[in-house]
């Protein structure tokens, strides 16, 4: 089996079997083609005198849904009737989502489904995905065997206490996993029915919602302590049972936790934490394009970070491990990131109590010795004011606090300040990079998490790349499929975020843009897998090996494009289309 059916050649032309007729088949967003069922189709399958008359193509339909779409102004409604259509017809869903992937990655992602998971409950439709509650204890292994498809290959999984930097939303966050998976798809062509949104609902602490008539979720405090814990090792045994060629991506969860889960069970299942490694492959990217851009090699840049949750401290892991590869050591390779959480900057005289920081604590006499020791201010703008950072990296959720003071004050150290205001969504970006490019007078070199327009400032337009993690985590994903990797290592993201700063040309770095841009997703995506298994096979964690020069055929190959298939039902009886195939909802 290749696809959702069985394929089969008849007189040349491929096939796909289909175990329905009529409105059943029709109302099947998996079999469907809607008006683009043939003539013939319709007499051999029952669904005469169901559609109209005409015949359209996938194009003409793409056309059609897309007026529609275009035509509501409103983001939520934009995201809403491309959830319908996801709903109705998934082929055609994603070929209008890849034909304009640009324009519609900020609605089915970051920043609309922010919003989307705000108001899950009172914009639900459609239930997709498993949801799996404290109440499926001791049984979660035959709630994953309800899943609509059988042949499970990735999955993304949350438990839906940190999404984007909203915070808690309960069942809302199910949007998060939904739209990962659609950008999984688009960009890497992994097929719809071999994956699979999860949410761990184990209740919110957010009151609003628990006050909401319309909460759909499991309605109680948050679990926490050793009830979660053993919650969440039973979900992960029953994938490995259940789907044992599946990998897993933790998304959105508690910084502690994130941290927490990723080391626990990395070496137990193919999985990898996007917000954490994810996050800084793209961030590790953009800074070695910025490094070309300015001519500063990356060994000499001196980064300070604000944010030590997941995306911070992953961040600062991927770029200690690369700056350490390329040579630097010792108190140099200290010296050049600074951290800052909440309570200012990381000093190791000071208690430390999240552990994943303590890596990143400064000794207390190399501090001193930058005039930032004990007793004297630790905030970002004494920080930057006493180590002159080159790279300026945002991850904190707080919405404008690259303040004009602290841009200034880093734009009078460095001629071309690089500044990535990455927190998402665009309501909690840390500056906006018409503010940074109007204080830097049009020096700075500016990437960041949200979409953003170009700035024009002094006749000069400048583009601003998006560091988007649908930049990485597909061709992580496409790539360890390929290489039916066996475990995800640092080493995989590092090859990823060299390989993407690879993908920023000449010309993107002209406009001032550190990343490509997002049209030519599917094209990145495609350079970051090939990537993936190279160096998967490099490290040994490869189970398939591949000649260098059959890696990009491989890739290739493993990337599905939406196109109908004429359809069948005349071959196979219906009970031999059953489960051994796929489960039907």
């Amino acid at each position: 089996m290749e696809r959702y059916g069985l394929r089969f050649e008849v007189g040349g032309k491929t096939r796909l079997t289909v175990p329905y007729r009529g409105a059943r088949l029709l109302r099947h967003p998996m079999f469907t083609k809607g008006t683009a069922f043939t003539k013939e189709e319709r007499a051999s399958l029952g669904l005469e005198g169901l559609l109209p008359h005409a015949v359209s193509t996938m194009a003409q339909q793409s056309q059609r849904v897309y007026a529609n779409i275009t035509r509501k102004k409103d983001p939520l409604e934009k995201y809403i009737g491309l959830a319908a259509l996801q709903d109705r017809n998934e082929y055609l869903f994603y070929r209008v989502l890849i034909d304009h992937i640009e324009e519609f990655l900020p609605i089915v992602y970051t920043p609309t489904v922010g919003q989307a998971c705000q108001e899950f409950s009172h914009i639900f439709r459609r239930a997709r995905g498993i949801w799996i509650t404290p109440e499926h204890r001791g049984h979660i292994k035959e709630v994953l065997g309800n899943a609509p498809f059988d042949d499970v290959r990735l999955i993304v999984v949350t438990d839906n206490e940190r999404i984007l930097g909203l915070g808690d939303q309960g069942a809302g966050g199910m949007g998060i996993p939904i739209g990962k998976l659609a950008l999984y798809t688009a960009a890497a062509g992994i097929p719809p029915w071999q994956t699979l949104p999860i949410s761990l609902d184990v209740g919110t602490n957010n009151q609003d919602l628990l006050q909401d008539e319309l909460y759909l979720g499991w309605r109680a405090p948050r679990l926490r302590g050793a009830e979660y814990d053993s919650l969440v090792d039973e979900f992960v045994h029953a994938v490995i049972s259940r789907f044992p060629k599946a990998i897993l991506q933790w998304e959105d969860f508690k910084k502690v936790t994130a941290f927490t889960l990723l080391d626990r069970y990395r070496k137990v299942l193919t999985s990898f934490n996007d917000d954490i490694q994810g996050t800084s492959a793209v961030g590790v990217a953009g800074m070695i394009a910025g490094s070309r851009a300015t001519g500063i090699p990356l060994t000499e840049q001196r980064v300070v970070i604000l944010g030590a949750g997941a995306a911070g401290i992953g961040i600062a892991r991927l770029l200690r491990d690369t700056l350490r590869r390329a040579g630097l050591e010792g108190e140099a390779l200290t010296a050049a990131i600074a951290n800052l959480d909440s309570e200012g900057f990381l000093v190791d005289d000071l208690p430390i109590q999240d552990v994943h920081k303590r890596a990143f604590a400064w000794p207390a006499a190399l501090a001193e010795k930058h005039g930032l020791g004990a007793g004297k201010r630790r905030d970002l703008f004494a920080v930057v004011r006493a180590l002159g950072p080159t790279m300026l990296i945002g991850t904190s959720g707080q919405p404008g606090v690259f303040t004009e003071d602290i841009i200034r004050e880093m734009a009078r150290h460095t001629e071309r300040p690089l500044v990535f205001p990455m927190s998402n969504p665009t309501s909690k970006t840390e500056a906006t990079p018409a503010d940074i490019l109007r204080w830097t007078d049009g020096r700075a070199l500016v990437a960041t998490g949200s979409p953003f327009e170009p700035v024009t400032l002094l006749g000069r337009t400048h583009v601003i790349g998006q560091g988007n993690n649908a930049f990485i985590f597909p061709g992580m994903g496409l790539g360890l499929l390929v290489s039916e990797a066996r475990e995800v290592s640092d080493g995989l993201f590092a090859a990823a975020a060299q390989r993407l700063a690879r993908e920023v040309h000449p010309g993107d770095l002209e406009a001032g843009s550190l990343f490509p841009s997002t049209s030519q997703i599917r094209r990145v995506t495609k350079a970051v897998a090939e990537a993936v298994v190279r160096a998967a096979q490099e490290e040994g964690l490869a189970n398939r090996l591949l000649a260098e020069a059959d890696i990009p055929g491989a890739v290739a190959a493993a990337m599905w494009d939406p196109a109908y298939l004429p359809l069948d039902a005349s071959l196979l009886e219906p009970a031999e289309v059953g489960h051994s195939l796929t489960r039907h909802a």
